[in-house]
């Protein structure tokens, strides 16, 4: 399921961005499209006014909370689309990676420890009252005080004042000194009222429903039941001088059983826009259907995340880097890239770096060539029976000098997570045609985010951070950090394959106090040599941060590469081109 999936991984610390990835799974409910709220038609109406806009992808049960703060808020109140009830201060864009203006007016960079940023003129919450300084600083200070999914922020600031009543200012702590997490809370944290969160004690900040929202966005909830979560536009939004009012009076979310479903609706025009995986998209602009992705041709989709496979560093035999370096070409990542992911994805390469995008300009594929890997059977054999002068068993499976045989391992992803499963599928084939002996096993996503987090695991499909103000740094920290690594039983909240290596502290600390791009690629590539020398994890394949695809039969105006105006995104700025569609006909 799209919207569990993502809190998953934001719980477990792998989303610094605030967002991850994921394909829909079987949900729950009837899917009711074409009809809004109370019976009204909307469709084939132009002109008229309760102009509805149908989205699919988020949300795959019934909404039982619309809390922010809680592990599994229903759309739109979690990591997906944020904007509309709740906003950030700053919205980030991951096409060129720039901070943009959303309740606070712009970033000022007072000293290399210091960040302020104002508020916009007139900033109110959706009950009329002002949203000040006041307001922010409490939502930063309950993550101090309370554990919160964004409360690791704390670990590299100092503090959170208001200098002035519209005015809030950021201090890094000095040891580590590292702007980049705080930026990217910046943009991912949804402010909250204090004259309304303030009144819950600290055991229910995670457990109140907050079922009738008070945010600052441009729309607020109508009405959610099993079917149906519907949206309505508030026109007393404080920012509509600034980004305009959209032209829909209602935004909804049906509530669909599978993918399948959300496919024809999407193919249909029943749904406008979409943010679950659709296998073989490109076949609905074939048969004429007016439906449309971000890239003309393939792979379609931007790259905004890499999902790997996490191998736990401390089992015996997958504690050999050689062994990891062995499963690292023995992986067929063009055949997951062309299955798993409908061809909506090159091959992976051996990088914690994004190749397109923002990450483009700290990415180097010269040494990717030089020191990486690609898929390779004969050269994994190579590494088994050359340098680690390993036996075939009987059973055809590899034993190392000292006995250890390689496997039985057990790959695990989430059920339901159809494309992951894919890979894992992929992946255990690769590994058993080279004599290494793995099977998959999918367990529900809480048994797996659990097991990752307290390394009771052997290899598993599962992701990092994605693009984000703070990557790749992120993602190296993820994967990479010693810092991270409780002791395996004990819970950890990322760097969940206990990979440990004496540089990689200090480079991660290094990148963060950089000042400049050039210092920062510097280090990520020193980072990079190091990830590809030693291979804790393989990537898997290439993912949109969000799934962004949509249909023009009832709304026009979506951007794509060729008409750039805003990220092909759902969250931060991604909100803009909500703003920007116009209804076929008017």
């Amino acid at each position: 399921m799209e919207s569990s999936r993502r809190r998953f991984l934001a719980m477990a610390g792998l989303t610094a961005g605030g967002a991850a990835v994921g394909i829909g799974a079987a949900g729950c409910g009837t899917a009711q499209t074409g009809n809004r709220p109370g019976g009204e038609q909307s469709r084939g109406r132009p002109g008229a006014s309760g102009e509805t806009f149908f989205v699919a992808g988020f949300q795959w049960g019934p909404p039982n909370n619309f809390n922010p703060l809680g592990p599994s808020p229903a759309w739109p109140c979690g990591n997906a689309q944020i904007q509309l009830i709740y906003e950030t201060l700053l919205r980030f864009n991951m096409l060129d990676g720039s901070l943009q203006p959303g309740l606070g007016a712009e970033l000022k960079e007072v000293d290399g420890q210091t960040l302020d940023v104002p508020l916009q003129e007139g900033t109110k919450w959706q009950d009329g009252s002002e949203l000040t300084a006041e307001d922010v600083v409490f939502t930063f200070e309950l993550a101090k005080d309370n554990e919160l999914s964004y409360s690791n922020v704390w670990e590299y600031l100092e503090s959170v004042t208001a200098t002035d009543p519209r005015t809030i200012q950021f201090k890094a702590k000095s040891n580590p000194l590292n702007l980049l997490p705080i930026r990217n809370a910046l943009a991912t944290t949804l402010i909250l009222p204090k004259a309304v969160w303030s009144k819950l004690d600290a055991k229910k900040l995670q457990t109140d429903t907050n079922l009738k929202p008070i945010g600052s966005g441009p729309f607020t909830i109508d009405k959610a039941d099993q079917t149906q979560i519907n949206l309505a536009r508030f026109d007393d939004y404080w920012g509509k001088a600034l980004y305009g009012t959209p032209a829909m009076t209602t935004i909804n979310h049906p509530i669909f059983r599978s993918n399948n479903d959300g496919d024809l609706k999407l193919e249909s025009g029943e749904i406008d826009a979409s943010q679950q995986f659709t296998a073989q998209i490109w076949k609905m602009w074939e048969k004429g259907k007016p439906v449309g992705t971000w890239l003309k041709e393939k792979p379609y989709y931007l790259p905004g995340n890499t999902p790997l496979l996490q191998i736990n560093n401390k089992v015996k035999g997958l504690d050999n880097p050689l062994v990891r370096r062995a499963i690292a070409f023995a992986i067929d990542t063009p055949n997951i890239a062309a299955t798993a992911m409908s061809d909506y994805s090159d091959p992976a390469n051996a990088s914690l770096i994004l190749p397109t995008g923002y990450e483009e300009k700290f990415y180097d594929q010269a040494a990717v060539d030089s020191q990486g890997w690609k898929y390779d059977p004969d050269k994994a054999v190579e590494i088994l029976e050359g340098e680690l002068k390993a036996k075939k068993g009987s059973d055809g499976i590899y034993e190392l000098p000292d006995g250890t045989r390689l496997g039985p391992w057990t790959m695990i992803t989430p059920t339901g997570w159809s494309d992951w499963q894919t890979a894992c599928e992929v992946t255990v084939k690769s590994l058993k045609a080279v004599g290494m002996d793995v099977a998959t096993e999918f367990p529900q996503a809480p048994q797996v985010t659990s097991k990752m987090q307290n390394g009771d695991f052997e290899l598993a499909c599962w992701s990092a951070s994605g693009v984000s103000p703070a990557s790749p740094w992120s993602r190296f920290r993820d994967l990479m950090d010693s810092r991270g690594a409780a002791p395996l039983g004990k819970t950890t909240f990322f760097n969940f394959i206990r990979f440990s290596d004496p540089a990689v502290p200090g480079l991660l600390d290094q990148a963060g106090a950089a000042t400049s791009d050039e210092e920062r690629r510097t280090v990520y590539q020193q980072l990079d040599a190091i990830f590809r020398e030693k291979v804790p994890a393989v990537p898997l394949m290439y993912r949109p941060l969000e799934f962004y695809e949509f249909n023009e039969t009832n709304w026009t105006g979506f951007p794509t590469s060729e008409n750039a105006f805003a990220p092909p995104m759902w969250q931060g700025a991604g909100i803009q081109w909500l703003f920007k569609l116009k209804k076929v006909g008017t």
